[in-house]
């Protein structure tokens, strides 16, 4: 049987009182009988979150982080589920490199997953928590049927990943990965699951597991003890806002890049995207020079905010975005150097209820399988967070012991007037903010719903300050992008590098409108 698929496909966004939305089917399924079964949309995203460490292994797992957005009884919440360095991360640690590493146990800092999982269970669950994570040990103890789509990445990371601890045992088996249509059975991560259902968490931070992953630690390199698990814990913070046209859009704040996607839209306020058409180069142009400017603050000065040296709201001041923005040539692309404000791999998933209770969630590994550290016996994959972290002496982001690394996994929530209209995110890297504020323009400057808005062509700010298009994105647009300086690169058509979008939007009467990505194999279900 061929695995590929030549031909366009067209979706609609699915309209029912009780939703899911995910990046994987299966996952979506695991959340959606929670909510057939009584239970919250918080019982339906914990379900899907745990079921995606099993069923999409290449971009999350038992060890990562995760944040979420909350909103219930007319409020919105955040949680910041990251985890901090282990207290073996001096600076001696490091001595004599120039850069963090990418895989291996000196990337990996304490995983925060389960914890937010938990807490957000004990704010806004109604079933068991066994019953939760019910779904997720099934597709470990009794297996899954492995996508082309999941089994591409996974060829393609295995190989790279094989020399790190525990990692060939778990998922280069006879070094080879799955085949797309075969069946992968992983009856370790059940047993962790199941200890985790069964202690509440408790198992993983402060028991039998978070002793078998300091032990490993210890016995292979690692940095990570018991200790630095124990003292976990999963923060309940306040969201941080930008106003966009009478709406507003909401993120976690630093440690997460969040603040960039609010950053550029307080830009871009004073610009008429709306008479734009929204892929003609005007609008694009403007929106990458204004993501620019954004990333260059962002990257600057965001850390651990017990580290940072520029306040948030100092760098959501009106007259200092109004300055940034007045740097942007609409007709040239420009450099984009950091200012100084005034002083004063992932998976996203998104469930809403009939009660009125919505969540927007996301949890990474950061690199796809992440560390690429594997604690045997138990399917614990752990994250590689801490290559976020930079050995720049100095750095308000430099690698330090019990800090929070800068993250890139972000989840995003949209209100107007006080009142929730959609909760969505866009996993993939430096990807996240850029695909919000895609996301945001499309609703509030052109009226898309959300499929429309998921399906449409994206661009992307690259690393090296290359503009990133894809494959769908009219040639005209890429052209006239170029001649205004752009260093435009048109990716391939089946290009992992544009993220992968998930949202609900509340319609006016009631119910609502979910979307799912049809980059990847995600989908949207309810009832």
């Amino acid at each position: 049987m061929h695995w590929d698929f030549p031909y366009p496909a067209r979706r609609v966004p699915v309209l029912a009182d009780n939703v899911v939305a995910s990046s994987q089917p299966l996952a979506t399924q695991a959340g959606l009988r929670m909510l057939q079964d009584g239970g919250s949309a918080a019982d339906a995203i914990i379900a899907c979150a745990a079921a995606l460490t099993v069923v999409e292994p290449v971009m999350n797992g038992l060890g990562s982080d995760a944040f979420a957005l909350l909103w219930k009884d007319g409020g919105l919440e955040g949680l910041n589920g990251s985890g901090r360095a282990p207290a073996a991360w001096t600076p001696d640690r490091f001595s004599g490199r120039e850069s963090m590493p990418s895989e291996g146990w000196d990337t990996v800092t304490v995983p925060g997953a389960v914890s937010a999982w938990v807490a957000l269970w004990r704010r806004a669950g109604r079933l068991p928590f066994e019953r939760v994570l019910a779904p997720a040990i099934h597709y470990a103890e009794n297996g899954f049927i492995v996508s082309p789509t999941v089994a591409r990445q996974w060829r393609t990371q295995a190989p790279l990943l094989a020399q790190q601890p525990g990692f060939a045992e778990a998922f280069f088996r006879g070094g080879r990965t799955p085949d797309p249509g075969e069946r992968f059975r992983f009856p370790e991560q059940a047993f962790t699951l199941r200890r985790i259902a069964q202690t509440e968490g408790e198992a993983f931070y402060r028991g039998d597991l978070s002793e078998r992953m300091a032990q490993f630690a210890a016995r292979t390199g690692g940095g990570l003890s018991a200790a630095d698990l124990e003292a976990h814990r999963a923060d309940w913070v306040i969201p941080i806002g930008q106003d966009y046209r009478g709406y507003t859009l909401h993120e976690i704040p630093p440690n997460g890049q969040g603040i960039a996607a609010l950053m550029a839209l307080g830009m871009l306020e004073g610009f008429d995207l709306a008479s734009m058409a929204p892929e003609s180069p005007d609008s694009v142009h403007l929106q990458v020079e204004a993501m620019k400017l954004a990333f260059a603050d962002t990257y600057a000065h965001v850390a651990d905010p017990a580290a940072m040296r520029v306040g948030v709201a100092d760098m959501l001041c009106a007259s200092y975005l109004k300055a940034r923005a007045a740097r942007i040539d609409p007709r040239r692309a420009g450099k984009a150097p950091a200012g100084v404000p005034p002083a004063s791999g992932t998976v996203y998933l998104t469930a809403a209820d009939q009660s009125g209770i919505m969540v927007s969630y996301i949890q990474s590994n950061y690199n796809g399988f992440g560390s690429g550290v594997v604690v045997p016996g138990t399917g614990i994959s752990l994250q590689n967070r801490g290559a976020g972290f930079t050995l720049q002496p100095g750095h308000p982001n430099e690698a330090g012991p019990g800090k929070r690394p800068f993250h890139t996994i972000i989840p995003a929530f949209l209100s107007r007037a006080g009142e929730a209209i959609m909760s969505f995110g866009v996993m993939g890297a430096d990807m996240q903010p850029q695909g919000h504020v895609q996301m945001v323009i499309r609703l509030a400057d052109h009226d898309q719903n959300p499929q429309a808005a998921a399906d449409a062509p994206r661009w992307k700010v690259a690393k090296d300050g290359s503009l990133l298009v894809e494959s769908h994105m009219p040639a005209a647009t890429v052209e006239e992008l170029a001649r205004r300086g752009h260093r435009v690169r048109r990716a391939a058509a089946d290009s992992l590098e544009f993220g992968s979008a998930q949202l609900i939007r509340r319609l006016p009467s009631s119910g609502y409108a979910a979307a799912s990505e049809t980059r990847r194999d995600g989908q949207a279900a309810g009832f």
